[in-house]
C-alpha cells in the first residue's frame, strides 16, 4: 500500500478510493472561461482539476479560481518556481512540477519550504519525451528503468529538503512502456502513483490506449489517481476515467451491458442502450442493466443483470433479478427506466 497525501481534503493513496483528474484547456488568464470549465468538469464527475500556471496573470487568478471551485485545484508549473510559490500562497491544493527544470536545488528548497509551510503536496511528473540526456544515453533511449530513475532522482531532491508529501507519475504515449514503468515504480517505492498514458490522442484510439494502460495497472492494484489524456473537450476525459474505474470494479453506479445484435434482433438495442446510459450516468446506485436484442437468449445471457429488457416481435420481455420475466409493450425504454428508478431510490 502506498503512503497517503491530502489534496484539498481529498485523500490520494493509502487505500483511499482512486480519484479521477482532468485538466483545463482554457487560457488560465481568462478567469471566466476557466472558472466555467472547472465547473463543467466537476459536474461531469471530475474530482481534482489541474490548471496551467505559466505567467504572473495566471498565478494572480489562482485565488479567484480556488474560491469558486467545487473541487481541489492543482497548479501545473514549469521552469519558474516563483509561480509555484505564488500559487501556493493563493490557495492552490497541489502543485505539479518537474524539479529538474525549476532552477536547481536552491529553488527546489525554497519551493519545498513553502509546500511544507502550507501543507501542500506535490506531483513529480516525468514524461517519456522529456527525460534527461544522461539517462537517455545510459539506457539507450526511453525505457521504464530510465523513467523510474528520473522520477526518483527528482523525488530525492525533495527528500533532501525534508519533503515527502509527493505523488509520482511516469507517463509515455507507448502503452507497454507506461505499464512497465508504473509496475517497476510500484516495486521500488511507496509514493502514491498518478496513472495515465500521456498524449494518447483523440477519443477513439486515445480512449482505447488509456483504457488498456490505466485498466491493466488498476487491475494489478497499481494507481491511486488517474487522468485520461485526450485531445479535445476535457469532459470526455472524465467520462472515460469513470468508465475505466467502473469496468475494473473500482467505482459504483449503473453499468449498462448490451448485446452486439444479430439477425434475430427485434428492437433498437443501440438507441435504447445509449439512452439508458445517458439517463443513468450520474445515478449513485450500484446496478447492472441489460439491453438485449431478442428473447431467445437475452435473459439467459444477462443473468447477472439486476434489471433488463429483451426484444420481442410485438414488444419485449422485462426481467428483474429474482422474478419471472414479464411481457411489456409500448415504450420499452420507459418501461426499463421505471424499474431502474424504483431500484435507485
Amino acid at each position: 500500500m502506498t503512503r497517503q497525501v491530502i489534496v484539498g481534503g481529498m485523500a490520494i493513496g493509502g487505500g483511499a478510493p482512486v480519484t479521477v483528474q482532468s485538466m483545463t484547456n482554457t487560457d488560465t488568464r481568462d478567469l471566466a472561461a476557466t472558472r466555467a470549465q472547472i465547473q463543467r468538469l466537476a459536474d461531469a464527475g471530475c474530482e481534482i482539476v489541474r490548471v496551467s500556471v505559466y505567467d504572473d496573470a495566471c498565478a494572480d487568478n489562482v485565488r479567484a479560481l480556488v474560491d469558486s471551485s467545487p473541487v481541489p485545484l492543482v497548479a501545473d508549473i514549469h521552469f519558474d518556481y516563483r509561480l509555484a510559490v505564488r500559487s501556493i500562497e493563493n490557495g492552490i491544493a497541489k502543485v505539479r512540477i518537474n524539479p529538474g527544470n525549476i532552477g536547481g536545488e536552491k529553488n527546489v528548497r525554497i519551493l519545498a519550504d513553502c509546500l511544507k509551510a502550507h501543507h501542500i503536496p506535490v506531483r513529480v511528473g516525468v514524461n517519456g519525451g522529456s527525460l534527461e540526456k544522461d539517462i537517455l544515453a545510459r539506457y539507450g533511449g526511453v525505457t521504464p528503468e530510465g523513467m523510474v530513475e528520473s522520477a526518483l532522482g527528482h523525488v530525492r531532491m525533495l527528500e533532501k529538503c525534508g519533503f515527502y508529501d509527493t505523488v509520482i507519475s511516469m507517463k509515455a504515449p507507448d502503452v507497454r512502456r507506461t505499464i512497465e514503468s508504473y509496475r517497476l515504480a510500484a516495486k521500488t517505492c511507496d509514493y502514491p502513483l498518478h496513472v495515465g498514458v500521456t498524449h494518447s490522442g483523440t477519443p477513439g484510439m486515445g480512449t482505447v490506449k488509456s483504457a488498456i494502460g490505466i485498466g491493466a495497472l488498476l487491475a494489478d492494484g497499481i494507481g491511486d489517481t488517474i487522468r485520461v489524456s485526450l485531445t479535445g473537450d476535457p469532459a470526455m476525459e472524465v467520462e472515460a476515467g469513470l468508465d475505466i474505474l467502473r469496468a475494473v470494479g473500482l467505482r459504483g453506479g449503473v453499468e449498462v451491458i448490451a448485446c452486439p445484435t444479430c439477425g434475430r434482433t427485434c428492437i433498437e438495442v443501440e438507441e435504447i442502450a445509449k439512452r439508458v446510459e445517458a439517463a443513468t450516468r450520474h445515478m449513485k446506485a450500484d446496478m447492472k442493466v441489460a439491453v438485449m436484442g431478442c428473447v431467445v437468449n437475452g435473459p439467459g445471457e444477462a443473468k447477472e443483470a439486476d434489471v433488463g429488457i429483451a426484444g420481442g416481435k410485438n414488444g419485449g420481455a422485462l426481467f428483474v433479478k429474482g422474478e419471472e420475466p414479464r411481457v411489456v409493450r409500448g415504450d420499452l425504454f420507459e418501461a426499463l427506466m421505471g424499474e431502474i428508478r424504483k431500484r435507485a431510490r
